[in-house]
């Protein structure tokens, strides 16, 4: 059936593609106004349309009966603000028009909130009534610094248009295999913590036979406590885009897509704005500089799925479909967007293969080691002296991470999630002794992923810390497999009776829950989110042992 619906989509394709004609309909209506002529032009059941559309937490008329959206990621929890926020929303819209939403990428002053279109954090509650009144308040940005040697994230080298146009041609006309060995030459991989080699999946996507193939950005990562690719998009476009371009012309795609989070109204707004311009300068669409290479670019926004950080569901939510984790093999580069191949990048991956294009392959490479090469975009939140985002030379101890890039911590912090929600909980004597790398992060039992940190206080209670996160998993599970989608519920029922005092927690059943779901689960989502639980029941049991009881 997935097969079908990829097929019958791709006959449209990304102009006009589903998903966004089925997010345009729901937006505007609460009723079933347009479902079936949207069937009818795609040639599906209204069935099909309608299961698509109800996945999406923004395209339910729950969420757009509510007109203020409190964030409810790791690093406001932590932070303690969104409390009193939702009651100061609540006192001026009414208690049931203010809702939740996940992680807005406010990390560093938290108090984030997202009201008529727009983001709000930090001080900005303070001009509530501004705000309300649809008024432009200045905001504070967040900071950002390069501590490499060598920038291939931050830097100017190509951050106006005749610097993307010099550079463009440049590269347009260089040997494609040429870019490609640049790129297997600097051991780039990719960015949000899978691994794999850049300039493998460019090449494996270069060699696949088809008339038509796509390049993907994944601008759907939205882990609580980073902000990076909120940085790259906003501050960094080009560096993007251009990273986009160069890989249509080596694999052979005259066409790409950014999917980019809905909760990020400003990088929205920020690609939009680079892209237009773009066309206008014959530097995007027909005959680029007047040459035979044709690339276009085309923007889907996302409606509220964090599964749609995982390639394959993202590519199922382009085409219209649930957003639902799709088995591999094959992978995207030779069954990818509408079953044609396809290379998925995410935002720091491409503003870093650009990066290397630009300054050298040998340059990152002399970075760290071969499998954790070049720099990596570190995001500190709220609880750090200095937060903001910098880029970090892998290799980098993680004492002086913290200690020394970071400014230690404003008040006692007993441990750090690094990663998202699927990333590690790491005790700060732990963390201590570890090097910023991928590898060493894995086989001490974390995950580096993304670089977000988010920072656990003394005080803050590690069971509603686990709590949370089967929360969130529960959720945000695409529901598709049977250990995921029920393993995250049974999860948070546990501690959910824990809350309520009606039960302890049966350490043994939480044990075998947590390895059914790790050995079970199809993606990284419900199957990695027992890594920090684990991590937290090693490192932080006698916390909660009068939580547990051993026997069940």
């Amino acid at each position: 059936m997935s097969k079908n619906i990829s097929n019958l989509s791709g006959r449209i394709g990304l102009k006009k593609n589903l998903f966004q004609k089925i997010s345009d309909r729901s937006l505007k209506t609460n009723n079933a106004d347009g479902i079936k002529e949207i069937a009818e032009e795609y040639r599906m059941g209204v069935s099909t349309i309608h299961g698509a559309e109800s996945f999406y937490e923004f395209l339910r008329p729950s969420h757009r009966e509510k007109k203020a959206f409190v964030c409810n990621g790791s690093a406001c929890m932590c932070a303690g603000t969104q409390g009193s926020l939702k009651k100061k929303l609540k006192e001026k819209l009414g208690d049931d028009k203010v809702g939740e939403m996940f992680c807005l990428g406010y990390c560093y002053e938290n108090n984030a909130f997202h009201y008529d279109g727009k983001n709000f954090a930090g001080k900005d509650i303070n001009k509530i009534d501004e705000i309300l009144e649809g008024k432009e308040i200045d905001q504070d940005k967040f900071y950002s610094k390069s501590f490499s040697s060598t920038s291939f994230l931050m830097d100017d080298k190509i951050s106006n248009f005749d610097q993307f146009k010099e550079n463009l041609e440049k590269f347009i006309n260089t040997d494609k295999k040429e870019i490609i060995k640049s790129l297997l030459d600097s051991n780039l991989t990719g960015r949000g913590g899978a691994g794999f080699p850049t300039g493998m999946k460019w090449d494996f996507c270069s060699k696949a036979k088809s008339e038509k193939k796509y390049v993907v950005c994944n601008a759907d990562e939205g882990d609580s406590g980073a902000y990076s690719d909120r940085y790259l998009l906003e501050d960094q476009p080009l560096k993007v885009i251009f990273g986009m371009i160069i890989c249509g012309y080596v694999i052979g795609s005259d066409e790409g897509v950014l999917y980019i989070r809905g909760e990020y109204p400003k990088s929205i707004e920020s690609i939009n704005a680079s892209i237009n311009a773009l066309k206008k300068l014959n530097l995007l669409g027909e005959n680029i500089l007047g040459t035979e290479f044709s690339f276009d670019l085309n923007i889907c926004i996302g409606q509220g799925a964090y599964i749609c950080g995982e390639e394959t569901a993202l590519i199922a939510s382009i085409e219209g479909r649930r957003a639902e984790v799709d088995v591999r093999p094959p992978f995207p580069v030779t069954e990818g967007l509408y079953k044609k191949p396809t290379v998925v990048n995410n935002v720091e991956t491409l503003a870093a293969a650009s990066g290397i294009l630009l300054n050298g392959s040998e340059k990152f490479s002399a970075i760290g080691n071969k499998k954790s090469a070049g720099t990596k975009l570190v995001c500190f939140d709220s609880f750090f002296n200095n937060p903001g985002v910098y880029e970090i030379e892998m290799g980098t101890p993680m004492k002086k991470v913290l200690y020394d890039i970071g400014g230690g911590f404003k008040e006692e912090v007993k441990a750090l999630q690094i990663g998202g929600p699927l990333g590690g909980v790491v005790p700060i004597k732990e963390v201590e002794k570890l090097n910023l790398d991928f590898q060493e992060f894995t086989s001490a039992g974390f995950m580096l992923g993304h670089a977000s940190i988010v920072s656990i206080p003394k005080d803050f209670p590690m069971v509603e810390y686990i709590h949370h996160l089967f929360e969130f998993t529960a959720e945000e599970s695409c529901g598709k497999c049977f250990p995921g989608r029920l393993g995250s519920y049974r999860g948070k029922e546990m501690f959910d009776q824990l809350k309520n005092k009606t039960s302890k927690i049966p350490l043994k059943l939480l044990n075998e829950l947590l390895i059914t779901m790790k050995k079970g689960c199809l993606c990284a989502l419900c199957g990695a989110i027992p890594t920090p639980i684990m991590n937290i029941l090693k490192y932080f049991g006698d916390e909660m042992k009068n939580d547990m009881v051993k026997e069940n």
